[in-house]
């Protein structure tokens, strides 16, 4: 993880290990984990703050990520992860206030977007993987501590007559929760609106019963009988899990990368950033040479497995530009290599998806293809000559605001092909729960039984245009100049209003919590973030812990 120097912002890094985490502690003991969280006040991931109160930035964050996808892979024995403090009287007060107030726009809500993600993560391997998690809630917790609990399965509060859950941002600070809070509160927890109107205007929060009686937590237990509450309930999540006890981990070794002044070079990911044009080329490859067709042969690859370290890469190129390259607007979706090799990968999931190794790298997959589609950034796929946009990485097109296929009519043997296979029905949903193409057709009967009709058969640029799948198919006179066109007027336009129309296009007619927390949340809060309410010279994050009151415009907007 990179800090920052005064002179300049460093590059963010978000590849970490255990041994480097300054905030998070991670032991085992059988089926039973234990995240604790005992943040260092003087490891901010930049200068100007202290983290204090157990208050967390984007680096705490990125090791919790870290630390989780460990249990995913490292730790397959693990069926329940209790997450809880290892400072007195305090779990979280949620993100530091006084990073809040030194930040830009921009690096708040990429703050915001990681946070959502890491918790979206906790409750995506609770539903897929069997993965349960549980808040030991053994201090205050208030804000993004609070959400973090809420991300959790159950949550169990410690009555000591002083602790107590609370979301204080609107009060306290004039913004909102930005994590899902107010949504995981009505949404997932179910309070009724009125009492949770109460709990989102007030300072104090909630403790004890009342707390359980709000929906706010699971249980509460007296500090002599906390621990063994914790044990009791983590044992009984764990009793209801269907991950392995006997299994061995794969060992998730550092990411190789290497970084230019202009590009990303991974195995099978590469980046080229023209920064002239504004656009950064990912290019992600299949497969090459022999590949793992047992289990045994898959373990015995570990990272090495191209659909794990395609998971892996492809999130770390994603998060790096989206996080360093905030000027690069448009990223250009290729693919590079065999596409038989891509489908014979597939299949190699495919049958095997029931083993632990191999659901948790769909999972891994399935999480960095949504963060690809919540990524404000527009997103072209270029099907051309020697593509592979097959099974999995086929995906990308689909993921893709506009995908063009060249059309190469008189060279059959040159011209690109797409193919679909199963996996492009389910098996890598997004955020709203929906396929990339159920999304395209808006679930329609007719086009997705014609698509489902050609899975496994490659089509040709007319034919996948002929059944929706591309947006054009220019031929090769053509294809320079179109695909020209179409990436001048786009960095030609608003990056704000382009952001707001493909979030819009992107996740239509469909909803759930997630997208709702990334949509509508998201959206109210990146304006309250600019407003002077909230961020002017009297506003409550710059006034914050100065002893001066804020000074609100009291019109209603």
């Amino acid at each position: 993880m990179t800090a920052t120097t005064a002179s300049a912002p460093a590059r963010v890094d978000y590849r970490t290990e255990p041994g480097q985490y300054r905030h998070w502690s991670l032991s085992v003991d059988g089926a039973i984990a234990r995240l604790s969280l005992n943040i260092a006040e003087d490891g901010g991931i930049r200068p100007g703050y202290k983290l204090k109160l157990n208050s967390y930035d984007l680096g705490v964050d990125i090791e919790l990520n870290d630390a989780v996808n460990r249990v995913r892979f490292e730790h397959p024995e693990v069926r329940t992860v209790v997450v809880t403090s290892g400072k007195d009287r305090i779990f979280c007060s949620g993100a530091n206030i006084f990073m809040l107030g030194v930040s830009s726009h921009a690096w708040k809500v990429n703050f915001c977007k990681f946070t959502n993600e890491t918790r979206n993560g906790l409750e995506d391997s609770s539903k897929h993987s069997g993965l349960k998690f549980l808040a030991a809630v053994n201090g205050a917790c208030a804000g993004g501590g609070y959400e973090l609990a809420l991300a959790c399965d159950e949550i169990l509060l410690v009555d000591d007559r002083s602790s107590a859950v609370s979301l204080p941002e609107v009060p306290l600070l004039g913004v909102l929760p930005g994590t899902g809070g107010l949504t995981r509160v009505t949404d997932k927890r179910h309070v009724r609106h009125d009492l949770a109107d109460i709990f989102c205007t007030s300072v104090e929060g909630v403790r004890g019963q009342r707390a359980v009686e709000w929906r706010l937590v699971d249980a509460v237990a007296k500090p002599a009988q906390f621990a063994a509450a914790v044990q009791d309930r983590a044992v009984q999540l764990a009793a209801g899990s269907d991950r392995p006890a006997g299994a061995k981990g794969v060992a998730l070794t550092r990411l190789e990368r290497e970084d230019g002044a202009d590009s990303l070079g991974y195995s099978h990911v590469q980046v080229q950033i023209d920064r002239a044009r504004r656009t950064a080329t990912l290019t992600v490859k299949a497969p090459a040479g022999p590949q793992p067709a047992d289990i045994a042969a898959i373990e015995a690859a570990g990272t090495a497995w191209w659909p794990l370290a395609l998971a892996r890469e492809l999130d770390d190129a994603i998060l790096n530009l989206r996080t360093n390259e905030l000027d690069i607007g448009t990223w250009l979706l290729k693919t590079e290599g065999d596409a038989k090799a891509v489908l014979a990968s597939d299949a190699v999931m495919l049958a095997h998806q029931d083993h632990w190794l191999v659901r948790e790298t769909i999972g891994a997959l399935r999480r960095a293809l949504a963060r690809l589609d919540v990524s404000s950034r527009t997103l072209f796929a270029l099907v051309q000559e020697g593509s592979c946009f097959a099974g999995t990485l086929a995906e990308l097109a689909f993921a893709a605001d506009r995908s063009y296929m060249l059309a190469l009519p008189d060279d059959a043997d040159r011209a690109p092909r797409l193919t679909l296979n199963e996996f492009n029905f389910g098996f890598f949903p997004m955020v709203n729960d929906q396929s990339r193409l159920q999304r395209r057709f808006y679930e329609e009967t007719a086009p997705m039984e014609a698509a489902r009709a050609v899975a496994g058969r490659p089509l040709d640029a007319d034919e996948a245009l002929a059944l929706g799948l591309v947006t054009a198919a220019p031929d090769d006179i053509d294809w320079d100049d179109e695909l020209r066109m179409a990436i001048e007027e786009r960095a030609a336009m608003s990056p704000d209003a382009l952001t707001g129309l493909e979030a819009n296009l992107r996740f239509a007619s469909k909803e759930n919590m997630a997208t709702r927390i990334f949509g509508r949340l998201t959206a109210w809060q990146n304006w309250i973030f600019n407003r002077p309410n909230a961020v002017g010279d009297k506003g409550a994050l710059k006034v914050y812990g100065t002893g001066e009151k804020a000074g609100f415009d009291l019109n209603r907007v």
